[in-house]
Parts: C-alpha cells; sequence; structure tokens
C-alpha cells in the first residue's frame, strides 16, 4: 500500500558529505565515451593488455575445485595465500614482509580511505605532492585534512623541504614510481633520503605503487617499505598489471596499522570478494607476470614514444612536457596565460579529450597544466590528437 500524502524531506547532509565533489576525471569521462572522441584523459589500462583467456581458465578453475569456498564469506584480511604470494614477492634487499603485515583490499583507492579513516583527525596536517593524485586528494579530503602540499621538483618531493612543514603531520603521501600525474619517479638516492627523513622525524610516509612494475626499460627500483618496513606503508593494486575489474589492492604496513586498518575494512565491508582473491592467486602463482608484464610494458613504451614523437612534430616550443620512463601519462606545461580548462572545452569540440592539471593540486592548482594518458589510443589516433591539441595551442599563442 502506498502512502498518499507525504511531507518532502529536507536531507540533512553531515559535513564531511557537503564537502564531496566529483572527481574532475570521472566527469571528463563520461564526454569521452562518445565514440568521435580520441581520448587522452582515462587513466586506464589498455584493455589489449587483459589477459581475457587466462583469467577465464582460473575462473574456471578456482570454481570446479574450489567452488563452495570461493562463494563464501572471507577473512577480513584477505585469502591466506595470496596474502603470502604478496609478502615473498615484496621481500627483497635483505627485508622479509611477512603476511601478517598485508592486507587485503577492493582496490588500492579502498586502502587509502582506510587509512585516512584510521589516521587523519579533523583538521589534521596531511602533506601531499605538487601536484598529487586526485584519488588519493578524494580518499583523504573526506576526513576533512589540512592539505600541506610539500614542494617538489621533477624528481619527487624535496625531502630537506619536509621537516619545516612536518610539525604535526599525520602523513606524506607518495607516488614514487611514473607518478599520476606527472609520469615523474623518485631516484632511489632521493628515496633514500625521503625515508630516513621521515624515520628522523616520526612521520609516516605512504608509498603508492600501482605503475612500478610498467618501467620501459631499467628494472624496478627498491621500494621505500624495503628501506624502512616500520615507518612506510605500501600501497599495491593489481589493476594496472591485471586487470582494473576485478578491483582487487593491498596495503603493507606494520602488524599493529595492519590490526586497525583490518578492523575499519570490517566495519566498511566486512571482507573483499572471495571468490576475486582466489582467482587472481590462481592466475599469478605460477609465474604468470613473467612473461605478462614485459608485454605491457613493451606495448605502453610503443604508445608513450608515438605520443612524444607527435608532440615533438606539432607542439609549439613554448610548451613544455616530461618525457616518462614508465606508466601511463605525459605532463604538459603550457605557458602562463592558457588556462587548460579552457583548451578542453576547444579540444572537445575538436574532437579530443584531455585532463586539466588543476584538479591535481590541493593547493595553488596550476591553470595551465594537464596530463595526457596515451595508453588506450593507437600510434595513429595519437599522431593525429596531437596534431589537434598542437593547433590549438598555437592558435592561443598569436
Amino acid at each position: 500500500m502506498k502512502i498518499e500524502h507525504t511531507t518532502p524531506i529536507t536531507w540533512r547532509f553531515a559535513r564531511r558529505a557537503e564537502q564531496l565533489q566529483s572527481s574532475a576525471i570521472r566527469e571528463i569521462l563520461k564526454i569521452t565515451m562518445r565514440p568521435e572522441i580520441i581520448s587522452f584523459a582515462g587513466g586506464l589500462p589498455s584493455p589489449a593488455t587483459f589477459p581475457v583467456e587466462h583469467m577465464k581458465a582460473a575462473f574456471d578453475s578456482v570454481l570446479s575445485r574450489q567452488g563452495k569456498v570461493a562463494l563464501q564469506y572471507g577473512p577480513t584480511d584477505g585469502y591466506a595465500p595470496l596474502r603470502e604470494w604478496i609478502a615473498q614477492s615484496l621481500s627483497s634487499d635483505g627485508v622479509t614482509i611477512g603476511s601478517d603485515q598485508v592486507l587485503m583490499v577492493s582496490g588500492s583507492q579502498q586502502a587509502a580511505d582506510l587509512v585516512g579513516k584510521v589516521l587523519i583527525e579533523e583538521c589534521s596536517k596531511v602533506l601531499v605532492e605538487t601536484p598529487s593524485y586526485l584519488g588519493a586528494l578524494q580518499a583523504f579530503s573526506i576526513y576533512q585534512p589540512d592539505f600541506v602540499s610539500a614542494p617538489t621538483d621533477d624528481s619527487g618531493v624535496l625531502p630537506h623541504e619536509v621537516e619545516s612543514i612536518a610539525d604535526g603531520a599525520r602523513l606524506l603521501y607518495t607516488q614514487p614510481n611514473f607518478q599520476n600525474p606527472t609520469g615523474r619517479t623518485m631516484p632511489v638516492e632521493r628515496r633514500v633520503e625521503l625515508v630516513e627523513t621521515c624515520a628522523r622525524l616520526g612521520l609516516p610516509l605512504i608509498e603508492d605503487d600501482p605503475y612500478g612494475a610498467l618501467g620501459y626499460r631499467d628494472a624496478p627500483l627498491q621500494k621505500m617499505l624495503t628501506m624502512n618496513p616500520h615507518g612506510v606503508i605500501y600501497m599495491g593494486s593489481f589493476s594496472k598489471v591485471l586487470t582494473p575489474g576485478i578491483r582487487l589492492g593491498y596495503v603493507v604496513a606494520p602488524a599493529v596499522l595492519i590490526r586497525k586498518l583490518e578492523q575499519a575494512k570490517q566495519a566498511a565491508d566486512l571482507h573483499t570478494s572471495q571468490l576475486t582473491q582466489m582467482v587472481v592467486y590462481e592466475a599469478i602463482k605460477d609465474g604468470f607476470f613473467t612473461a605478462h608484464i614485459p608485454a605491457i610494458r613493451a606495448l605502453y613504451a610503443t604508445q608513450c614514444q608515438a605520443m612524444l614523437d607527435a608532440m615533438d612534430a606539432f607542439f609549439p616550443p613554448q610548451v613544455k612536457w616530461n618525457r616518462p620512463e614508465g606508466g601511463m601519462f605525459v605532463w604538459v606545461t603550457l605557458p602562463e596565460h592558457i588556462d587548460a580548462m579552457a583548451l578542453l572545452d576547444e579540444a572537445i569540440a575538436q574532437h579530443v579529450a584531455f585532463v586539466p592539471g588543476a584538479p591535481f593540486y590541493a593547493n595553488q592548482p596550476a591553470k595551465n597544466t594537464l596530463r595526457l594518458s596515451f595508453v588506450t589510443v593507437p600510434p595513429e589516433k595519437i599522431r593525429e590528437g596531437m596534431a589537434t591539441l598542437g593547433k590549438l595551442i598555437a592558435g592561443k599563442l598569436k
């Protein structure tokens, strides 16, 4: 029976809900779904890298042999064999990571949310890179911190600048490998200095590492986790090396923090999908990544070079950009008078899309910056899109 006469509800949102904002990238992606758009906007892995048949075989194997276990509730901390595999894969440079230091999460975005829930107080200081990963800023912002932008250069955070802003800070968030959005990489010497600085200050250091396996040529650099496993919180993900559709990530931290994160996860979703975890373990346990990841690296290196060559050919000399050594992004700095948001409107009218750089800044956004992602666009379309974008930029220099 339906009630006919009701009083409309005036929804009273909590203060933390009032400040929630949609992701600028997600809003742009709605536009880029149009087939005529050449999109450099999404930070999406290439579907060409998805091992569909291998994953199908893993699902079939798990469901046929352990179906009743896979379809049941699972433990909050995650599937034990997968946690052990992750712990062993991260144990290096004389440091042993225990499986009790690993918590499985529903994508590394959930790891950022749980860390924020456990460590951040309202108005407490949180240090972030300049610019920083938008997803982390979103995850932390709901806990209403005071974001402080740590000084950076082309190699990441400047360790000698951290002490002057660290007083009372709850954490320092970094992406040292092929950072989103800038594509920059922190060299080993800088990592050592940063880890030592944070350890001396008693400042928790977050090492978010979704792209670390995607270097084009060189072996992965030493993880900050292995430099100080007692003070570094490591976030990893299977999204960029397997498939994002499984929504599976992990956080590695000292056991005392993992226990608190586990309690926070219990309150959020009880546990990450048991089926997904078992399937991923089945897919990777026998060395699948040994052949799979090099193929991803080779594809992305080709796509990246196609974009850099096209930018060299079509962009005016007043425009600056990085030349990434891995990952998925090129960061562009336009002349100061050009607003990338206004440029985006013109580009979309010409069937090209990108992400303006301003949303990646916690403070004082640089409106003359933008991010380009090259991994989902074939080389001939990359060249066409860069020619269009270069022409639009040149038109603003007259």
